[in-house]
C-alpha cells in the first residue's frame, strides 16, 4: 500500500510540475509578444516622428527655394523690361530720325 500511495504521489507531483511548466510557459510566452507588441509600438511612434520631421524640413526648403525662385523671376522680369525699353527708344528714335528726314 505505501509503495502505491509514493507512486500517486510521484504522479501528482509529477503532474502538478508538468502544469506548473506549461503555466510558464504560456506566461512567457504572452511576455514575449507584449515585449514584441511594445517594440513594434515604439518602432511605428519613430518612424511617424521621422515623417513629420521630414516633411517639416521638406516644407521649410521648399519654401526657401519658392522665395529664391521668385526673386529670381523678378530679377529676370526687370532685366527683360530694361532691355525691351532700351531697343524700343532706339527703335522709335529710328523711325523718328527716318520720318525726319
Amino acid at each position: 500500500m505505501e509503495l502505491i500511495k509514493k507512486i500517486k504521489e510521484t504522479e501528482t507531483q509529477a503532474q502538478q510540475i508538468k502544469d506548473n511548466a506549461k503555466a510558464e510557459a504560456v506566461q512567457r510566452v504572452e511576455e514575449f509578444q507584449q515585449r514584441k507588441r511594445q517594440s513594434l509600438d515604439d518602432a511605428e511612434q519613430q518612424r511617424k516622428k521621422a515623417i513629420e520631421t521630414a516633411v517639416a524640413e521638406a516644407k521649410t526648403e521648399g519654401l526657401e527655394q519658392a522665395g529664391q525662385l521668385k526673386a529670381q523671376a523678378k530679377k529676370d522680369r526687370q532685366q527683360l523690361h530694361d532691355t525691351t525699353n532700351s531697343r524700343i527708344n532706339a527703335a522709335v528714335a529710328s523711325v523718328m530720325d527716318y520720318l525726319k528726314g
